[in-house]
């Protein structure tokens, strides 16, 4: 239960630091959605692993990946019980959480471990192919909706954001603010990128949290990545 406990404050606190820039692509075993693709068709017996909750595989994933969630107590028996010498192919949402379950799985003696770099975001910003377990996924925001948003004299904030985000979650309590301090001049929408998939395909959302300020239908500024209040604020000005 403490190495449980230790495993999940690690990954808590990588989390907090990024979702977009988890991982750093500097190694032959680091690589991009289409070299992954590639190494999948290249190693088609090979163990594919998705390190992210039910919920977020659910809603599509790599073709035979197993789901096997790395903020879980069984993920470290799960991988135990695996064979060190084979390779094996890991992913999550943005590359943080999978870059510790590679960390940590070659800690443990795996001689060839191959992680997704950006993940799904970026595998999806690739128009590679995935599959469900569901029937009918959440589509989210359609084009013509965010477009209809657009359709005011005042300023629209855009927050791409997702559930399992620490530094989307950091931004929400200060955007809820803006929402209301600012309501006479901005209107704050918030986007769930795991949702509005094919939204975030259209805008080329590879990364989160994104901020956009639009105004008069324009895209006049965007951050990727953890902003403090008072920038956004002053961009509002």
């Amino acid at each position: 239960m403490k190495k449980y406990l230790a495993i999940s404050l690690t990954i808590a606190t990588i989390l907090l630091n990024s979702c977009s820039n988890g991982q750093s692509k500097s190694s032959n075993t680091t690589l991009s959605a289409i070299e992954f693709s590639e190494k999948m068709a290249e190693l088609p017996t090979a163990l594919i692993i998705d390190v992210r909750t039910p919920g977020e595989f659910s809603q599509g994933h790599l073709k035979n990946a197993l789901n096997w969630d790395i903020t879980t107590n069984s993920f470290e028996n799960q991988i135990v019980s695996l064979d060190k010498s084979k390779p094996v192919l890991v992913y999550c949402m943005s590359g943080s959480r999978s870059s510790f379950a590679v960390q940590d799985m070659r800690s443990k003696g795996f001689k060839t471990v191959y992680e997704l770099y950006g993940g799904m975001m970026k595998w999806r910003a690739a128009n590679l192919p995935e599959t469900t377990d569901v029937a009918t996924a959440s589509i989210g925001m359609s084009k013509q909706q965010f477009d209809n948003l657009l359709i005011t004299d005042k300023l629209v904030l855009i927050d791409y954001y997702a559930d399992w985000c620490a530094p989307c979650k950091r931004m929400k309590p200060y955007l809820d603010e803006i929402s209301k301090e600012m309501a006479d001049k901005v209107v704050v929408v918030r986007i769930n990128a795991d949702e509005s998939r094919a939204l975030c395909k259209e805008f080329k959302i590879d990364a989160i949290p994104v901020l956009q300020i639009y105004k008069n239908k324009k895209l006049i500024w965007a951050n990727t990545g953890f902003i403090e209040k008072e920038e956004v604020v002053k961009q509002l000005k």
